[in-house]
């Protein structure tokens, strides 16, 4: 191990951005309020998550009332990964032409009228609302470390954890109490939309800081031009190094939201009650803190992150071994394995892309690289271990084809985790 090395930067998706002159009074004016920001980001934080952790324990009632197949029932988390891919390609272009706090905003929007359109009564509406949520989520993902970055830049690691806390905390309280929710709400409908709620809070949050924002810019003007060309710096479609980091990325993504998407009716189709299997999901949620703030640490002090990789698989690994041997007995410590392992891949992920980049501009582009492929890759996770589930009838097979993944994600890491740069 290394002596201590400077801590690795946030990425920022604004990094290739520079600011119009308004603007960036604006934003300086806005420096000057700083407890609207900070709860702005938390509000916003708590969305992350929450629209997709309270999916997870209502999934059943969800495809019964549709009458749909196990394999129909996985698109209500596929849709919203192939739309968090696709939503990172547009987040820098959304906050170059309207800024940052307004896209950020719009999201928030976006995402409130996702979740009720979900409830629709027509089955399309179930997954276009799903589309809008995975769309809305990217933006957030994607914006929100360059604005904590800007606006913090003192304080950056302290409001990192508080960003993270929240995120993992709204999704926690939204796995948890989705059953209770539709005992009290008369139905999974009333369970879901209740978080449309949350959004509309934050999204009136942030009115004020957009307005802010935009003060003094000309209607119709961009609101940051260009620092780089799209073409300078490597080229990281020819990077091995640059597709280990985004398939590590992908591969945690998967193993985490087959979880989201299947370890409730995992327990319940082995004799759990549906309230206990969603507060044993909601647990496996919150312990993912532990393993977010402790392995980006112990990343950014070591050279090589080789051992790390294979460690948080090894936790992921055997949390999935116990489901396939003994799902109830071991609910719990499954649940925390899973969930401590897939924290600390996914910090891991996130830091090798800061870790792995000679600059700023290049961890930027890298970031956008291995979001957008990392999150189409994991959609593909829950609609095929559900698709083999309906075929075979059980849960033997998905969770060992999901055991093989855990196996080339430690290979990744091993590759991504050596002490190399892009370029």
């Amino acid at each position: 191990m290394a002596g201590p090395r400077a801590e690795a930067p946030l990425i920022d998706a604004e990094e290739d951005l520079v600011a119009t002159p308004s603007v960036a009074v604006a934003r300086r004016r806005l420096r000057a309020h700083p407890a609207l920001v900070m709860t702005g980001i938390v509000l916003a934080a708590l969305n992350m998550r929450a629209a997709l952790a309270g999916v997870s324990p209502l999934l059943g009632e969800i495809g019964a009332h549709f009458r749909l197949t196990a394999t129909a029932s996985s698109l209500v988390t596929t849709i919203p990964l192939i739309f968090m891919g696709l939503g990172s390609i547009a987040a820098p272009k959304l906050a170059r032409r309207w800024g940052t706090e307004t896209a950020l905003c719009a999201a928030l929007v976006a995402l409130c009228g996702g979740i009720v359109l979900r409830i629709a009564p027509p089955e399309v509406a179930l997954f276009a609302g799903c589309a809008v949520v995975g769309s809305s989520i990217a933006l957030l993902n994607v914006l929100m470390p360059g604005l904590i970055k800007r606006d913090f830049p003192e304080r950056a690691a302290g409001m990192t954890a508080l960003y993270s806390t929240a995120m993992i905390l709204g999704a926690t309280v939204s796995a948890a109490s989705a059953v209770p929710m539709e005992h009290a709400l008369g139905g999974w409908q009333g369970a879901l939309v209740s978080w449309a709620l949350l959004a509309a809070v934050a999204a009136v949050v942030w009115i004020p800081q957009t307005l802010m924002a935009r003060r003094g810019t000309r209607h119709g003007a961009a609101a940051a031009t260009p620092a780089h060309l799209t073409e300078d710096g490597p080229r990281l479609s020819r990077s091995p190094l640059a597709w280990q980091v985004t398939l590590f990325m992908g591969s945690q993504s998967l193993i985490a939201y087959v979880a989201i998407a299947w370890m409730p009716t995992i327990f319940t189709d082995h004799g759990m009650g549906k309230g206990e299997a969603g507060l044993v999901f909601a647990f496996s949620t919150l312990v993912q803190m532990a393993g977010s703030f402790v392995v980006p640490m112990l990343a950014g002090r070591m050279r090589q992150q080789r051992l790390l990789a294979v460690a948080v698989t090894g936790l992921m690994a055997c949390g999935i071994t116990g489901l396939l041997v003994a799902p109830v007995a071991g609910a719990w410590l499954w649940a925390a394995l899973l969930g401590i392992g897939q924290g600390g891949a996914l910090g891991l992920a996130l830091t090798m892309m800061v870790l792995r980049s000679g600059d700023a501009h290049t961890a930027a582009r890298l970031s956008g690289m291995a979001q957008t492929g990392g999150y189409l890759l994991a959609a593909a996770g829950p609609l095929v271990l559900g698709a083999v589930h309906q075929a075979t009838g059980g849960w033997t097979v998905p969770l060992v084809l999901l055991l093989t993944v855990c196996a080339g994600l430690a290979l990744l890491g091993m590759g991504a985790g050596r002490d190399r740069r892009i370029g």
